[in-house]
């Protein structure tokens, strides 16, 4: 239930619905005043959900920042969180997503020593094909780029952050594998994952990836141009920040 509800919320919070719906009301109303405050707070919405500087600026105080190798130590394990490919099954390959850099970070500090085996946390998170099953791709991604059985582990029952930490936890205790955790996950998906980590009662210091805020920018069009993209990155900034607190609520963070 809370599945299903937590994708009707991500629907319900989009910043491009909230513009559609004003628009919407404006046409169909025939209330003059009305129909000037729709207008005008869809067009201040579009003109603040399409910035990129706002954005970034809000993105840079919301993401868990990177953490330099040098400030790193050795690992037993580091663990990486679903939600970055799909099975193209009409090409038989694997069509990843931005959040792939989750993977090639995790799998670049294991050929740097850094951390011992690769953890990978990732079910299906489709409503309507619960079958396609992450883990299963990143396995045979892994194994494809010659990384031995022995140095991963799969769990892909996982369909929410929440479970991700549970089934994570319950993997590492019934393989007996105890130690030092890098958590390896998106910047701005961070404080969710790192508190359901701690709730769960696994103790893993952050490690962030595929981050949206890049070095401050006072160009011209970053700063007054409108940006489709930024629209489609606030949403998921939305969707996160609106999660984390849903978490909080129901007292899985």
């Amino acid at each position: 239930m809370f599945f299903l509800f937590s994708k009707l919320l991500q629907f319900v919070i989009t910043p491009l619905l909230w513009i559609v719906v004003l628009l919407f009301f404006s046409l169909l109303t025939k209330d003059d005043k009305f129909k000037k405050k729709c207008l005008r707070l869809a067009f201040g919405l579009l003109l603040f959900f399409s910035n990129a500087f706002i954005f970034d600026e809000c993105a840079r105080a919301w993401e868990i920042p990177a953490t330099p190798y040098k400030s790193l130590k050795k690992y037993d394990a580091g663990i990486v969180l679903g939600g970055m490919m799909r099975y193209d099954k009409k090409f038989d390959r694997l069509q990843f997503y931005r959040g792939a850099d989750r993977l090639l970070q995790a799998i670049e500090l294991y050929k740097r020593g850094i951390i011992k085996k690769i953890i990978f946390s990732g079910g299906s998170g489709s409503v309507l094909h619960p079958e396609n099953k992450e883990g299963f791709l990143v396995e045979r991604y892994l194994l494809t780029l010659g990384v031995p059985k022995k140095d991963f582990l799969i769990e892909n029952e996982s369909k929410n952050t929440h479970e991700n930490a549970t089934f994570t936890k319950a993997l590492l205790d019934k393989e007996n594998l105890k130690g030092n955790f890098l958590l390896i996950t998106s910047a701005f998906h961070m404080r969710r994952s790192i508190d359901c980590f701690k709730k769960a009662g696994l103790v893993a210091e952050p490690y962030s990836t595929d981050r949206y805020a890049g070095p401050r920018s006072f160009e011209f069009d970053h700063l007054l141009i409108p940006d489709v993209s930024a629209i489609y990155d606030f949403s998921n900034l939305v969707h996160e920040i609106v999660g984390f607190i849903t978490y909080k609520i129901v007292g899985y963070a």
